[in-house]
């Protein structure tokens, strides 16, 4: 991902804590190699805790790193729809647009 890419909030932390912000995507990279789900199903994975938690950025992150490792926008639209019974609709509507920032409508 092209720096111009990756969101100003998230440059600002890496510039103002590097040493944390290493340490978390560290941690990240550590946590998705670990088991045997694939880039693409782990990132489906985040995106669906993501929009439980009603995280914008996070929603962002994981749609665009899905799309990275290959997840078709329906796939992901899927993902977030499967919430609906869950997390409400309220909530997985928000994620849908949130989605839409990314993939498009």
């Amino acid at each position: 991902m092209a720096d111009a890419d990756i969101p100003r909030h998230y440059r600002s932390l890496k510039e103002r804590f590097p040493e944390v912000m290493g340490a978390v995507e560290t941690l990240g990279g550590t946590v998705r190699r670990q088991g045997s789900l694939n880039g693409r199903t782990a990132h489906l994975v985040q995106l669906a805790a993501a929009a439980a938690i009603g995280s914008e950025g996070a929603v962002h992150s994981h749609a665009r790193r899905a799309l990275e490792e290959g997840a078709e926008p329906e796939e992901i639209y899927h993902t977030v729809l499967l919430l609906i019974s869950t997390i409400g609709f309220p909530r997985a509507a928000a994620a849908i647009s949130w989605v839409d920032d990314i993939v498009g409508d």
